[in-house]
């Protein structure tokens, strides 16, 4: 099936089917234009939040305890595992963002050597409107393609990655905010 419109994936493509006619360049048409809506959206990401006066850490750290539910804590040790940060980042990141009005600390009522991470009113606040801007700016990335070509769109990207769902590869990469 051939395009209505050539993008520069296209062009870039032709050239090389050109130049190396022996090299088949067919993942070119998938991964470089992922790789280019990656860019994009990194950029959209980086300036939803900016908006809303976060870092893209402080909106992984943010949702993390956003999507815990009430009332929105959880244990530094689960921040890691949700964030893929190692112990000594979270506690920076933590005590960076307490400074901020963010988050606090609490002991944990059942073991006072434990510690919660709770969001403050101020945190629950940014980080719902970060993710308002959020999916309003990746729906108008979207908004040439119908509901269902959505639909498909994620049902594909998501066989594409279910070999490495949990890959360190993916999760500790320096992108920001893999993850809503």
């Amino acid at each position: 099936m051939k395009p209505a419109r050539l993008d520069e994936v296209d062009r870039i493509v032709a050239a090389w089917n050109r130049e190396r006619p022996d090299l088949d360049v067919a993942p070119l048409q998938v991964f470089s234009r992922v790789s280019r809506l990656a860019r994009l959206l990194d950029l959209a990401r980086k300036e939803a939040f900016a908006q809303h006066k976060l870092l893209g850490w402080e909106f992984d750290v943010l949702s993390a305890l956003r999507r815990a539910g009430e009332p929105y804590e959880l244990t530094p040790g689960k921040l890691i595992a949700s964030t893929l940060v190692t112990s000594g980042t979270m506690t920076n990141r933590i005590d960076r963002m307490v400074d901020h009005g963010l988050v606090t600390r609490l002991a944990d009522p059942q073991d006072r050597r434990m510690v919660r991470v709770r969001l403050t009113p101020e945190g629950l606040r940014r980080v719902d409107s970060a993710m308002e801007t959020l999916v309003e700016s990746e729906y108008t990335v979207l908004e040439t393609l119908s509901a269902a070509d959505r639909e498909s769109l994620a049902c594909l990207l998501r066989e594409l990655l279910l070999p490495f769902d949990g890959s360190d590869e993916i999760a500790s990469s320096d992108s920001t905010s893999a993850t809503a």
